[in-house]
């Protein structure tokens, strides 16, 4: 293939959620550099509009993934525009500053954190509803599109938090193996009707998520035995790959990017 649609995307129409920043701003960087015609949709309306504009082929969408009419809208403007949807990477999440914040004063304290007993209802569920809600609406609404034409790539983003569980961040850690777990039996339903689902599960990585995680947790992450932080850039690079011709025998998968830290 040539012209505008070079590249190992050239003609692929590709939805990416949490595009307004981190990961999933530079998924959508990367996709569009590769060829996508790119859909970029963040709960920042105006975070999405700016990485679209920066992108050849790009349209920027206001999608809350928490809300599933929202996820079902933005696919059906996909479909409505192109007839097809060929690519999904499901980037948007949430973490708990809150959390965070009790955990690094009981490292500076020298103490066990304690979190469980003082989590409310609302922080529980703002972090499913996001991230394990949000990706139950993702991986929905994508099959609906994409089992009919019998084709497609799904990518979501989990987290080594899911094996390497961290004291007093339950329901982070929780969604986000519910994300696996998810993920992995929707893809071997999907793999009959031509769609792959795959997982990327990042360690620490350099984004706005982290720009907030407290300087004692932080530190705690550091470990000049391993590879530094992760970029965008870097996680963007395994979920393009999953999404990939070159994946083709990759289903159900979950890569673990976390600069070696730990394994399973």
């Amino acid at each position: 293939m040539g012209g505008e649609h070079a590249g190992r995307f050239g003609g692929r129409i590709a939805l990416v959620t949490g595009a307004g920043s981190g990961i999933g701003a530079a998924v959508a960087r990367r996709l569009a550099a590769q060829g996508a015609e790119v859909f970029a949709a963040d709960i920042d309306g105006p975070a999405a509009e700016a990485v679209a504009k920066e992108l050849p082929r790009a349209h920027p969408l206001t999608v809350d993934v928490g809300e599933s009419a929202e996820v079902d809208r933005a696919c059906d403007e996909v479909v409505r525009r192109h007839g097809r949807l060929d690519v999904v990477v499901h980037a948007a999440g949430v973490d708990d500053p809150m959390a965070k914040e009790w955990i690094a004063e009981a490292l500076g304290a020298d103490r066990p954190p304690e979190v469980t007993g003082r989590l409310g209802d609302e922080a529980w569920r703002r972090v499913m509803r996001v991230n394990l809600d949000g990706t139950f609406h993702v991986l929905r609404a994508a099959l609906r599109v994409m089992a009919p034409r019998r084709s497609g790539a799904v990518v979501t983003v989990g987290s080594s938090s899911a094996f390497d569980t961290q004291a007093g961040y339950p329901h982070y850690a929780a969604s986000k193996a519910g994300v696996h777990a998810l993920s992995q039996s929707v893809a071997k339903e999907a793999i009959a009707f031509g769609v792959r689902v795959n997982t990327v599960a990042p360690g620490p990585t350099e984004t706005g998520m982290a720009a907030r995680t407290p300087a004692a947790l932080r530190h705690g992450f550091a470990d000049p035995r391993v590879r530094p932080y992760a970029t965008p850039e870097e996680i963007a690079h395994i979920a393009l790959f999953l999404a990939s011709d070159e994946a083709a025998n990759l289903v159900g998968a979950v890569l673990l990017a976390n600069g070696g830290r730990f394994t399973v």
